[in-house]
């Protein structure tokens, strides 16, 4: 091992200087905790965590091993040094064999860096080297088109999203009606300025979700993603911003924004590959009637959205009130469904009957209507129709105050309030 590769990993790691553990890890954990719902399980395969940058990527493996009370390798993959050393699996190993006795949990931060990333990680892993192996990158779009095929099977793979408004909200010793208060008061402030916690955690919000949107989008798109024509970029971020929870329509954004449907296509891609936007296609159950090809647009943060387009004015008086909470309602559902098992759509008829989301998780079908008001205990007409059609198992209709529930045609009508939606469909997907 080469004298200056020793030295980085000695000033990353001040403890191979026989510092403080605990106090090293101190360092890398932020005054306020904001306890996350993902729980980290490394084994024998590599335990990659993907997401956003500032979403806490970072914070949640140095807080899993800071509780675990021993000592951690970290490797700063964005070190020109560690790269340079880090290509071969085998002689690495030796090389850390040596440098430490016994063996440690390896930390690779933004692995992605690495020109081989994945050959790498399937390198250490096939060597059956015994101690987890952790690994973070700021994207899917980059980590996995480089580790996708080489780890198959040899890795379990975390997404990381914004905070949920159950980890921004916890309040265990609040009794129920004051738990319920606080919850409402922080969806209002989610509604407007997302969950990303550097921004929750700031007096200055909008400087934050400003400063996100031009380093981790709009330069890393520059950037890292050569994109060519920057100012489009730009333009088709804010038309999806300004349609959430309406269709696409590509030959539109093309035009608005000077340039070809592809190239609208490419740079809606790389959104969601980054986590900024996504998708949802509808949902196509057999029905000759359905509409069955256009997907609707949704951001992933409100309050990204807002920074883009809208502004973050109080919600109540806000002409896009509707479209809010729909889009944060998508959030708090997708955030909370298991990318592997479950698929989140919408419907909606050519007689132009709609519902705004199905959850579909193994062969069973959930439903969900979004309204900003006060649905008054009555379920819209349109609802009835997919109730009819499909019988879901659960039908959620979510607005600004709750009523009994109802059963039609056999289907668990719930009215709910819209801080409810996340443990109702947390709880229909286990059972």
């Amino acid at each position: 091992m080469e004298d200056f590769v020793v030295r980085v990993l000695e000033a990353d790691n001040p403890w191979l200087l026989k510092s403080d553990v605990g106090e090293w890890y101190h360092k890398f954990l932020p005054e306020k905790y904001l306890p996350r719902d993902t729980q980290l399980s490394p084994d024998h395969r590599v335990c990659l965590v993907v997401g956003p940058r500032q979403v806490g990527k970072s914070t949640l493996i140095w807080k899993y091993l800071s509780e675990r009370k021993t000592p951690a390798l970290f490797l700063n993959c964005e070190e020109p040094a560690l790269r340079q050393w880090l290509t071969s699996p085998a002689l690495v190993w030796e090389d850390l064999c040596k440098l430490v006795d016994p063996p440690v949990p390896l930390f690779f931060e933004e692995v992605r860096q690495l020109s081989e990333a994945g050959l790498f990680l399937k390198g250490l892993v096939d060597k059956r080297i015994g101690v987890p192996i952790i690994a973070t990158g700021s994207s899917s779009f980059d980590l996995e088109s480089k580790t996708r095929e080489s780890l198959a099977g040899r890795a379990v793979r975390y997404l990381m999203l914004p905070l949920s408004l159950h980890e921004t909200a916890q309040q265990p010793d609040y009794p129920e009606i004051m738990l319920a208060r606080h919850y409402q008061n922080q969806a209002q402030k989610m509604l407007c300025y997302g969950g990303y916690p550097t921004v929750l955690l700031s007096k200055e919000p909008q400087k934050e979700l400003a400063g996100l949107v031009e380093s981790f989008i709009i330069r890393d798109a520059s950037d890292r993603f050569r994109i060519r024509y920057p100012a489009a970029f730009r333009k088709v971020l804010e038309l999806a911003a300004s349609q959430i929870g309406n269709l696409c329509n590509y030959s539109e954004w093309s035009a608005l924004a000077g340039i070809s449907n592809d190239t609208v296509s490419e740079y809606v891609n790389l959104l969601q590959e980054t986590h900024v936007i996504k998708l949802i296609r509808p949902f196509v159950g057999g029905k000759r009637a359905e509409l069955t090809s256009s997907p609707k647009v949704y951001f992933i943060d409100n309050g990204i959205r807002n920074l883009v387009f809208g502004g973050f004015q109080s919600v109540e008086n806000r002409p896009d009130r509707g479209p809010l909470w729909e889009n944060f309602a998508f959030t708090e559902i997708y955030k909370h469904l298991n990318p592997l098992l479950d698929s989140i759509h919408y419907w909606r008829s050519k007689a132009g009957a709609e519902v705004d989301f199905i959850i579909k998780s193994q062969g069973r079908i959930a439903a969900c209507e979004i309204k900003s008001g006060d649905l008054r205990g009555k379920l819209p007409r349109a609802s009835r129709s997919f109730i009819e059609a499909y019988q879901p198992g659960l039908f959620l209709a979510v607005s600004n105050h709750s009523h009994p529930s109802i059963s039609v045609g056999g289907t668990e009508v719930r009215f709910i309030r819209l801080f409810e939606l996340a443990e109702a469909i947390k709880a229909w997907s286990i059972n």
